[in-house]
């Protein structure tokens, strides 16, 4: 007795498995490209291709449906994972794009607006590979008319669809009254998480273009935080007395120096030192920029090890001088978390760097006052 349809299928799925691991690879790359090509920040892009095994408990459940490899639509598939929903609307319109859609195999359902809908999936396509894109023009089962399956979700979405198909439950009738209400609940909450993410990430962006004009009319308004400090990283008078200690260094100015954590670091160096507002920081640097630019020059050629293999003075090291003038004059601030909040622990020996520091303070500072 020969094999069955099904065992044909799964054997010719066999061995057909190096082709359709090809198929995901080249479909998650055009759809990384996609997505980069046009500017969007994803979570993360993944593929999977379907075992074996589920095939054929596939084909043993939907006996007779399928009479080839081609008629399977999620033998390869590519998840798309968004931070935010409304990015999951703008993945989809670029699938649609640049893809050939099977409509009577995809869901939307972003689109489907039954208030007690169940689940909060997200988009769901099948897709052909496109014409003229080398990766699939050389693989063969496109030639005999694979198709691959494209998951849409914002993480939320992602979060919702992973824990409801742990409990098992695949559809609405799957699962109980009394439990359903409570899926419907949840899926309003999760609805209005997205909305508040999305509320949120429009209120960053705002605050973040509106900057430069809040602080110009009212500094004394606008809080030290990691998107103000950005800014003033590139504003006056920081970057000139920035470009002022380099000057007096002999050494470049590195305002292109790759540290995204540089903000976050100075502004809680800031705030541990007493230095709230952004009024309260431009009015302190200007009156005291003699003897920032003093200390600074005098105190980095002695913690050389602290900056000298990034070959230049760092975008803020006037705000950090500044930070370290108020340190030493206070002495309820602790030296350690000065240091620690500077990510410098590792250059050298904690009590003889504050020693240092304490030193060049008081030799240039109260003694040149006491002159």
């Amino acid at each position: 007795m020969g094999p069955t349809m099904s065992e044909a299928l799964v054997q010719a799925y066999r061995d057909a498995l190096p082709e359709y691991e090809r198929l995901r690879d080249a479909a998650v790359a055009h759809t990384t490209r996609l997505l980069t090509g046009a500017g969007l920040n994803i979570h993360h892009v993944t593929g999977r291709v379907k075992r074996p095994a589920s095939l054929a408990d596939k084909l043993r459940r939907k006996a007779g449906r399928y009479h080839s490899l081609a008629d399977v639509t999620d033998l390869v598939a590519v998840r798309v994972i968004t931070y935010f929903e409304r990015d999951v609307n703008v993945v989809a319109r670029l699938v649609e794009e640049h893809h050939t859609v099977d409509w009577d195999h995809s869901i939307d359902k972003s689109r489907m607006h039954d208030p007690d809908r169940f689940g909060y999936m997200g988009v769901h396509y099948v897709v052909s590979p496109p014409l003229g894109v080398p990766e699939f023009g050389a693989l063969g089962v496109v030639q005999s008319g694979a198709r691959f399956e494209v998951q849409i979700r914002s993480i939320l979405q992602h979060a919702w669809a992973e824990i409801e198909h742990d409990l098992g439950y695949k559809n609405r009738e799957a699962v109980p009254r009394e439990v359903r209400r409570r899926f419907y609940r949840l899926a309003g909450l999760l609805e209005m998480a997205d909305e508040e993410f999305m509320a949120l990430h429009r209120l960053s962006h705002d605050y973040a273009a509106t900057l430069p004009e809040r602080i110009a009319d009212d500094p004394d308004g606008v809080y030290i935080d990691v998107q103000s400090m950005t800014h003033l990283l590139g504003a006056s008078p920081v970057r000139d007395l920035d470009l002022a200690v380099a000057a007096a260094l002999r050494v470049p100015l590195l305002e292109d120096w790759p540290d995204p954590e540089r903000p976050q670091r100075l502004a809680s160096l800031l705030h541990y030192v007493g230095v709230r507002s952004v009024g309260q920081l431009l009015k302190e640097l200007r009156r005291h920029e003699a003897e920032v630019l003093r200390f600074a020059a005098a105190l980095m050629p002695r913690l050389r090890e602290a900056w000298t293999p990034a070959g230049g003075a760092r975008p803020g090291t006037s705000v950090v001088h500044h930070a370290l003038l108020r340190a030493c004059a206070n002495a309820a601030l602790d030296p350690q978390e000065v240091v620690s909040l500077l990510d410098l622990s590792g250059s050298r020996n904690v009590g003889e760097m504050v020693q240092t520091v304490r030193e060049v303070y008081e030799r240039e500072i109260l003694n040149h006052a006491a002159d």
